[in-house]
C-alpha cells in the first residue's frame, strides 16, 4: 500500500524548503546558535578550572540559577508530554498542527534539563558513585530513575507519533536530500508501507504510550517536587509542593508551545496550519492554568504567613524586600495578564496572546528562583559568617552564560529536529484513517 496520498504529497511539497538545504537565514542563525554554545562550553571550562568559586553559590548558598535552570527545563519537558499526550487521546480536532511541537519539546528539554545538574557537581569524576553506590533512600536517586523513565517513555512515544512520516519522507522522490538522509529515513521507517494492519497496530501502540507519558510526567515532576518538600528547610517543607510543581510545569510548558508556534508560523509561513484558532485554544489551557497557579501560590505563601512561625516570617520578610520586584512580577503579573488578555475577547490576538506567553515563561523562571535561592539565604541554623558573599546569592557571567548557552542549544535542537521531521504532520490522512479503524 502507498504510504503517501495526494494530501500528503501537497504538505510534501509545501514543506520541501523546510527539509532540504537550509537557507542563509537559516544557516546564519544556526551559526549564532552554535557561538553561544561554544560562549558556554568556554564558561565550562573557565569554571572546571576554576572551581565552583567562579559561580555565585557557596557554603550557604549552594543551588543557584543551574538548579533553577533544571527545574524549568524539566517542567516545560513535561507540560509537552502532558499536552501532546492529552491531545492525542482526546483526538482533539485542532491538535495536528501543535501536537508535533509539543512533543519536540519534550524531547530537548528533557536532555538539556539534567546537563545543569552536572553544572552542581563539584567532582564529576566522582559521578559514576550515583549509580555504583546510590542509596534508594535519597530522592536524589528516585529523580535519576524518574527521568531516565521519561526519557525513555517519551523517545518511544516521539518515534511513534512520526513514524507515518518517516515513511513518507522515504517514499517522497521529489525530495532533494543527502543520501545518507534517504537512507536513514529507510532505517528508521521499519518498513512501514501504511497497510490497514499496521495502521491499527501503530495506533494501538502509540494510545499506549501517550497515556504512559502522561503518568509519567505527573509522577517524574511530583518526585522533583518531592526533593524538595522532604527536606526541612523554610519555604520548601510544604504537602502541596507536588501538585504545586506540576501546576507550574504545563503553566510554563504551555507559555513555551505559543512562543514556538508564533515563531515557527512567521518564519516558515504556516498561517494558514497554525490559525487564530490554535493560539486561543491554547490560550484558554494558559488561562486555566494561570487560575490554578495563582490559587496554589496565594494558599503556599498565606498558610506561610499565617503560621508565623520565625524561619518562616524571615523567608517572607526577605521576599517582600529584597525580592519584592520579581515576586511582584512572577506572582502577580505573571497570574494576572492571561486572565486579562485571553478573558478579554478584544484582546485575544495572535500577537497579544505570544506576548503574555513571553511574560509567563519569565515569569515562571522568576517563580523556580524565588522558591530556591530565598530559601538558602533563611537557614534555620544562624549564619556565624556575615560576608555578604556568603550570606547574600550573586549569579556570575559564568552562569548566566551557561544558562544562554542551554537556551541556545534547545533552540538548536528544535531548528535542526523541524529540518529533519516536518513540524506539521504530512500524514494527517493516514492518521483520520487509523482513527476510525
Amino acid at each position: 500500500m502507498e504510504t503517501i496520498n495526494s494530501a500528503s504529497t501537497e504538505k510534501l511539497r509545501e514543506f520541501r524548503s523546510q527539509i532540504e538545504r537550509p537557507g542563509m537565514r537559516s544557516i546564519i542563525w544556526i551559526i549564532f546558535l552554535t557561538l553561544l554554545i561554544l560562549w558556554g562550553i568556554y564558561a565550562l571550562y573557565i569554571q572546571i578550572s576554576g572551581g565552583h568559586v567562579v559561580t555565585g553559590m557557596r557554603d550557604n548558598v549552594v543551588w543557584g540559577i543551574y538548579i533553577v535552570n533544571f527545574i524549568f527545563f524539566m517542567g516545560i519537558s513535561y507540560a509537552g508530554a502532558l499536552i501532546s499526550g492529552t491531545l492525542h487521546l482526546f483526538r482533539t480536532s485542532w491538535r495536528k498542527p501543535v501536537i508535533r511541537m509539543a512533543e519536540f519539546i519534550t524531547i530537548i528539554a528533557l536532555f538539556i534539563g539534567p546537563l545543569y545538574i552536572l553544572l552542581c557537581i563539584g567532582r564529576l569524576d566522582r559521578l559514576s558513585f550515583l549509580v555504583l553506590f546510590g542509596r534508594i533512600q535519597s530522592p536524589i536517586t528516585w529523580d535519576v530513575i524518574a527521568i531516565s523513565t521519561d526519557i525513555f517513555g517519551c523517545l518511544i512515544f516521539l518515534y511513534l507519533s512520526v513514524l507515518r512520516d518517516i515513511a513518507a519522507l522515504r517514499d517522497f522522490t521529489e525530495l532533494k536530500i543527502p543520501k545518507w538522509r534517504k537512507k536513514l529515513y529507510r532505517i528508521l521507517a521499519l518498513g512501514y508501507t501504511g497497510t490497514q494492519e499496521q495502521q491499527v497496530r501503530l495506533k494501538r501502540a502509540t494510545d499506549i504510550m501517550a497515556g504512559m507519558v502522561i503518568a509519567i510526567a505527573i509522577i517524574v515532576y511530583s518526585v522533583l517536587a518531592w526533593i524538595f518538600s522532604v527536606t526541612l528547610q523554610p519555604g520548601w517543607h510544604s504537602t502541596i509542593f507536588g501538585p504545586y510543581f506540576v501546576i507550574a510545569a504545563v503553566y510554563s510548558g504551555t507559555g513555551v508551545l505559543i512562543i514556538a508556534m508564533w515563531l515557527f508560523r512567521k518564519i516558515y509561513h504556516l498561517e494558514k496550519h497554525l490559525t487564530r484558532k490554535h493560539f486561543i485554544n491554547i490560550g484558554v489551557l494558559m488561562l486555566v492554568l494561570a487560575a490554578f497557579f495563582g490559587y496554589f501560590t496565594f494558599s503556599e505563601y498565606l498558610t506561610k504567613w499565617y503560621g508565623s512561625q520565625k524561619n518562616d516570617e524571615q523567608l517572607i520578610h526577605l521576599l517582600m524586600d529584597k525580592y519584592f520586584i520579581l515576586f511582584i512580577l512572577s506572582n502577580y503579573l505573571g497570574v494576572l495578564m492571561p486572565l486579562i488578555v485571553v478573558g478579554i475577547p478584544k484582546f485575544r490576538t495572535i500577537n497579544m496572546i505570544t506576548i503574555t506567553a513571553v511574560v509567563v515563561v519569565i515569569a515562571l523562571w522568576i517563580n523556580r528562583y524565588l522558591i530556591v535561592v530565598p530559601t538558602l539565604e533563611s537557614p534555620y541554623i544562624p549564619i556565624q559568617d556575615f560576608r555578604p558573599e556568603w550570606i547574600s546569592y550573586s549569579s556570575t557571567w559564568v552562569e548566566w552564560v551557561l544558562t544562554l548557552g542551554g537556551l541556545a542549544a534547545f533552540c538548536l535542537f528544535f531548528t535542526l529536529g523541524a529540518r529533519f521531521i516536518p513540524i506539521i504532520s504530512i500524514s494527517e490522512d493516514q492518521d483520520r484513517k487509523g482513527e476510525i479503524l
